[in-house]
């Protein structure tokens, strides 16, 4: 979650303007001392007509006050606007970078893969896989309040506004796994509100999409767990290939929560919050609200645990 440790050709564009604003404050701030130390420690106070005062002090306050702060953010907007441009989706000369987007919630992330040629889009959620070593454009969008994305070893952040979108490319060098925050708060749980990104071979993310293009067969042995999630949770929830007919509850709500078509392969749950392991989804189906309060999932009171153990047991094998 550094942005002193990059990984991408806009997070090193930072990282260096980062650096040289820190040297520029610190020259200015040691002049200023030495200043002040010369002030203090003078023998003696000079004499000067009132003219000459004020002569001295129109220097000061158009060298230090004007020309100073003018100089620096001119040679700051100068040094910085490459970082700036290498996070537009200029034309590329290759051909198209690979588009993936992002809707913020309260207080999760919903990631989309875009088909083509009439295939299905991939949606997953709280994990976001990129293919490595080249260019990826993000469409940012939230769903309800202002959200901001921030990966700060590949670069950002971007403002991600209801009602409208914006693009971003970022790149990682290298395959790796990286951190990513909502960096602009939105809530009660806005601290809770993490991203895992992994970066893939080219092969390896083409494989990951294939993967998941295709809803998961069926388990067998879970037919009471698919009863149950039909019943309680299928009118906020997806999965790809549930049966249609064990939807219980068929009214609209304007409340969506995460697909969990692949909820089984993703590392966390509650994004972030706990460790994707055995148990860790009835765990958290019957103590989300006090593990993240206020979330927008109601509690399960009226659900008996063995019933959440069995959601949780059948939604553990939801994975390509």
């Amino acid at each position: 979650m550094s942005i002193l440790d990059p990984s991408g050709p806009a997070a090193r564009h930072q990282f260096w303007v980062w650096w040289a604003m820190l040297g520029f404050s610190a020259v200015v701030a040691l002049v200023l001392f030495a200043l002040w130390l010369y002030t203090f420690r003078r023998d003696e106070q000079p004499q000067r007509t009132p003219r000459e005062e004020q002569r001295i002090m129109l220097r000061w306050v158009v060298g230090g006050g004007i020309a100073l702060p003018l100089a620096s953010i001119i040679a700051l907007l100068v040094f910085a606007a490459p970082t700036g441009r290498s996070m537009i989706p200029l034309p590329l000369p290759e051909g198209e970078a690979e588009l993936i987007e992002v809707v913020g919630h309260q207080w999760w992330w919903e990631v989309r893969y875009p088909g083509e040629n009439g295939e299905p889009d991939v949606i997953t959620a709280n994990r976001l896989v990129m293919p490595a070593g080249e260019p990826v454009d993000f469409r940012l969008v939230s769903a309800d309040v202002i959200h901001a994305f921030w990966i700060p070893r590949l670069g950002g952040k971007r403002d991600m506004v209801p009602g409208r979108h914006s693009i971003i490319r970022l790149e990682a060098d290298v395959p790796g796994v990286f951190g990513a925050q909502c960096a602009e708060y939105c809530g009660a749980q806005h601290t809770n509100m993490l991203l895992h990104v992994e970066a893939m071979p080219r092969e390896e993310y083409d494989a990951w999409l294939a993967e998941r293009r295709t809803p998961p067969e069926p388990r067998a042995g879970f037919d009471e767990a698919r009863q149950a999630f039909g019943e309680h949770c299928a009118a906020c929830h997806t999965v790809d290939g549930f049966p249609q007919e064990l939807i219980a509850d068929e009214v609209t709500y304007d409340m969506v929560g995460p697909n969990l078509t692949d909820i089984g392969s993703r590392p966390t749950l509650g994004a972030g919050v706990l460790p994707m392991e055995e148990g860790a989804i009835a765990y958290w189906l019957e103590h989300h609200q006090l593990l993240k309060p206020g979330n927008r999932m109601p509690p399960h009171n009226h659900i008996d645990t063995e019933t959440l153990q069995d959601i949780g047991a059948w939604l553990e094998t939801m994975e390509p």
